[in-house]
């Protein structure tokens, strides 16, 4: 049932790919965010208690979902370098780890810009924020790892133990506010059966996702490139591609 990705194992034919993909993710994610952004700053109700500062979860909420959503990624391309020692696994997880580190990032800084005024404080040593802030520290771990070797092998090799690792964090990040006493509010759009938001609302807030994740997509496709032509520029194709960029 794999035969047909065994092509794509060729670094040329995963350059090719991810060529023919970075303009499909790179026009949905910029589709979604015109759409989700005028839809939920302009026209999306206010929140009945939060007023208008209730729309940083446009920002927030995707940003942490895709947190977590690339490491998921970063987690299954490093089980594969490792089982099947794949050279394009490894790639995957050091072009996904700073994308994830940004998108992680971002959810710890919007979330504290919405605590500030709804528990007035920035920052609490909540289970969900405590959990997501060592997410963050497992992608810098990785990214450190990958960098600290000049043998890429034995880099990627580190950095996916490591990723392997660290996905016990997820469940934690994901069930903190169920398992624990937390400030952090509670599932808003994962209860399908009777979501607690408004259609108003949830809508903007998905096309909002989608837009976070085609650009991880974009991103990650463009680092991926980028990485190929680092580890391959010996390669008669690469020297190909930079004549014809000159």
């Amino acid at each position: 049932m794999w035969k047909w990705l065994h092509p794509y194992a060729k670094p040329e034919r995963a350059y090719q790919l991810a060529g023919t993909l970075l303009p499909w993710f790179a026009v949905t994610s910029l589709l979604a965010f015109i759409i989700g952004t005028l839809w939920g700053l302009a026209f999306a109700p206010a929140d009945y208690q939060q007023g208008d500062s209730f729309r940083i979860i446009y920002i927030h909420v995707p940003a942490a979902i895709l947190s977590m959503g690339a490491y998921s990624t970063m987690a299954v391309a490093a089980f594969i370098g490792l089982v099947w020692q794949l050279r394009m696994a490894d790639m995957t997880v050091a072009a996904v780890a700073p994308v994830g580190a940004v998108f992680t990032f971002i959810a710890l800084f919007t979330g504290a810009a919405w605590g500030k005024p709804m528990w007035g404080t920035w920052w609490v040593w909540d289970a969900r924020l405590t959990s997501e802030l060592i997410l963050l520290f497992l992608y810098l771990g990785v990214i450190a790892l990958y960098n600290a070797f000049s043998d890429k092998v034995l880099a990627g090799r580190a950095a996916g133990i490591l990723a392997l690792v660290g996905v016990i964090n997820l469940p934690i990040i994901h069930y903190s506010v169920e398992w624990w006493n937390t400030l952090h509010q509670g599932a808003s759009i994962t209860k399908f059966d009777k979501p607690s938001i408004s259609p108003e609302m949830l809508w903007p807030l998905l096309i909002m996702i989608l837009a976070f994740a085609a650009f991880l997509g974009a991103l990650s496709l463009m680092r991926f490139r980028n990485e190929l032509l680092m580890r391959e520029w010996h390669r008669p194709w690469v020297k190909e591609i930079a004549e014809q960029e000159k």
